[in-house]
C-alpha cells in the first residue's frame, strides 16, 4: 500500500469518518473512497464510484463489477439520547442490540444513573457541549426526549449543523410547531427543518415508553437503510 493512500485511510479512521479501501484485483492499485472524494492510484468511473459508496451506506464489504474489492472501514453506529427519562430506559438496550453505540445526555445526575441505565455511556455536561464534544457525523442517530426546551432546544441547534443522518424529537404536534418556532427565531429555516422528525418515530399507535421506543428505532432504521435509496432516486 501507497504511504499516502495508508495516510488517507488512517486519517479518515481517526476522523470516525465513513472510508472504504478499493482494491483491483488484477494488479492491486488501490484508492480510498470517502462520501466526498477518492485519493490513491485508481480512477474510477462514475458508475463504481457509486457502487463503493452504496458498500459504504449498506457496511458491507465485497467484490464490484469491472474486478475491485471493496473494504468498507465504516465508524460504528451511534445513537445519542437527550434525556435519561423511561422512554431512554427502554431504547438504549434496544439500540445497543441493534450495534449502536448508545450515550445518554442529561445534566440532571438523578436521572442518569448506572442504575438506571446499566452498561450504558452517560454524559452529564448540558447538551450542546455534550453533542460539540461527540461529534456527530453520518453514522450518528439523534433523539431529543425531555420535554424541556432549556434542554433540547441547544441539543437541536447542534444536531441540526451536523451530519447525523437522524435527528428525532419527542413532543405533539402542538409543542412541535412551538420548538420550530424558537428554532426559526435561532436563525433555523424550513430547509434545516426537513431533517427534524417531530413527533419522532414510525405511526404504530405507540402508547407506552417502550412502544414509543419501538417506534423511534424503527423509524432510525428506516432512516439509515432507506436514504442511500432515495439520494439515489434523487440523482
Amino acid at each position: 500500500m501507497k504511504p499516502a493512500i495508508l495516510k488517507k485511510l488512517l486519517d479518515e479512521r481517526a476522523e470516525n469518518h465513513p472510508v472504504a479501501l478499493v482494491t483491483r484485483i488484477d494488479d492491486g492499485a488501490q484508492c480510498v473512497v470517502t462520501p466526498g472524494e477518492s485519493l490513491g492510484e485508481l480512477e474510477l468511473t462514475a458508475e463504481t464510484l457509486a457502487e463503493v459508496r452504496r458498500h459504504l451506506d449498506e457496511d458491507s464489504s465485497g467484490l464490484i463489477e469491472g474486478g475491485y474489492f471493496v473494504h468498507v472501514h465504516n465508524p460504528a453506529l451511534r445513537l445519542i439520547i437527550v434525556g435519561a427519562v423511561h422512554i431512554a430506559q427502554a431504547l438504549a438496550p434496544m439500540a445497543a442490540m441493534a450495534g449502536y453505540q448508545v450515550v445518554i445526555v442529561d445534566p440532571r445526575r438523578a436521572f442518569a444513573t448506572d442504575e438506571r441505565f446499566p452498561g450504558i455511556s452517560l454524559d452529564d455536561r448540558w447538551p450542546d457541549e455534550a453533542l460539540e464534544a461527540l461529534k456527530p457525523n453520518r453514522r450518528t442517530a439523534i433523539v431529543t426526549l425531555t420535554h424541556d426546551p432549556k434542554l433540547d432546544d441547544p441539543a437541536l441547534i447542534v444536531a441540526l449543523k451536523s451530519d447525523a443522518f437522524y435527528i428525532g424529537c419527542l413532543g405533539s404536534r402542538k409543542t412541535h410547531a412551538k420548538r420550530l418556532e424558537r428554532l426559526t427565531e435561532a436563525g433555523f429555516t424550513e430547509m434545516d427543518f426537513v431533517r427534524l422528525r417531530g413527533p419522532l418515530g414510525l405511526n404504530i399507535g405507540a402508547v407506552t415508553p417502550a412502544e414509543i421506543a419501538i417506534s423511534a428505532l424503527a423509524q432510525i432504521t428506516e432512516t439509515l437503510r432507506q436514504q442511500p435509496e432515495r439520494e439515489a432516486k434523487a440523482a
